[in-house]
């Protein structure tokens, strides 16, 4: 029995290297089977790892005294001195405000203007029409900020600008200097991100709207449902995976800001600054004046951790309230 049971054990033993090879045989063949998907991949990987994942490595500056004698390595730790620098100025309370709500403010104006133009050139019958009016809007998505920002001075200049020249002076009204009145940028900043990313989100929606089966939209039309019902119980449930996920990758960069876009457009008008002033455009004036690359890092890194949460916060939300919709 137990010389049985010796002889049953060595077999057993035998046959684990002869498994072993065989997986990896059949691992190695599989990766010669797809060699060509798989070089086709490398690019991508290694702007990747190039990218994003090799920088990583200056997540030390945050919590160094950075000079330029001893170098990164060198430099002397400093802890959290650098957060604490950060969010000890009087004007934590403005630039984290002004991020978050921008943003969020962002968030709401896109997603609803995006998929109602999504579902509108949808339903344009000359397709032709459509394609034009989709590439004009998706134009402006390729302008750069410092283009969009000699625009809006076209606009808002005091002396020449359309709109006091132009329409104030029509109706008889006093010039505006735009740029010393903080009030009115938290409308023009919104209107600026809109005009010129609604497109892109645009075409995301229209893809998935143009995915959904016809068949859907038949039955709806034959049990008598209207256009506008058709919309909302047929489109935007089918295309909600989609907004979804954007939504959500969307708040993990809330605590980012379009650097050109408070920067340039605002021209860094110290007078805007109560209204326009944010955690990117704070940082980049602080290098610019002090040099302080630890506390560059530092911001820059917690806006990366809070990201993180905030991405993993509303997919847990997402998944509590279903399922099957959330990302991960």
């Amino acid at each position: 029995m137990i010389t049985q049971e010796k002889k049953s054990v060595a077999e057993a033993g035998d046959s684990l290297p002869v498994h072993r090879s065989t997986k990896r045989g059949a691992m190695l063949r599989h990766l010669l089977k797809h060699k060509v998907l798989l070089l086709m991949l490398l690019p991508g990987v290694l702007f990747l790892l190039v990218n994003n994942y090799l920088p990583m490595f200056g997540i030390i500056i945050a919590f160094k005294n950075i000079n330029y004698v001893d170098g990164i390595l060198g430099s002397p730790w400093v802890g959290l001195d650098n957060f604490r620098f950060l969010f000890a100025t009087s004007d934590a309370w403005i630039i984290t405000r002004n991020t978050v709500l921008y943003n969020f403010v962002f968030i709401i104006l896109n997603l609803v203007i995006a998929v109602s133009i999504a579902i509108a050139l949808n339903e344009l019958k000359n397709k032709l029409a459509a394609k034009f009016y989709q590439s004009i809007m998706f134009f402006p998505y390729f302008l750069s900020m410092v283009v969009v920002s000699y625009l809006v001075f076209a606009f808002l200049n005091v002396e020449y600008g359309f709109i006091n020249k132009g329409i104030f002076a029509l109706f008889g009204l006093d010039e505006l200097n735009w740029y010393s009145e903080p009030k009115y940028w938290p409308f023009i900043l919104p209107l600026i991100n809109l005009w010129k990313g609604v497109g892109y989100g645009c075409v995301i929606y229209l893809a998935a709207i143009i995915g959904i089966d016809n068949e859907y939209y038949e039955a709806a039309l034959i049990d008598g449902a209207s256009k506008w019902k058709q919309i909302l119980h047929i489109t935007i449930p089918l295309i909600r995976p989609v907004i979804i996920i954007t939504t959500i990758l969307a708040i993990g960069g809330i605590f980012r800001s379009d650097f050109g876009l408070f920067y340039q457009t605002t021209l860094n008008s110290g007078a805007l600054y109560p209204t326009t002033l944010v955690i990117d455009t704070y940082v980049y004036n602080a290098l610019i004046n002090m040099g302080n690359l630890g506390m560059s890092a530092a911001a820059g890194l917690y806006q990366s951790v809070v990201g993180f949460f905030l991405v993993l916060g509303s997919n847990w939300i997402v998944r509590k309230v279903d399922k099957d919709q959330a990302v991960f």
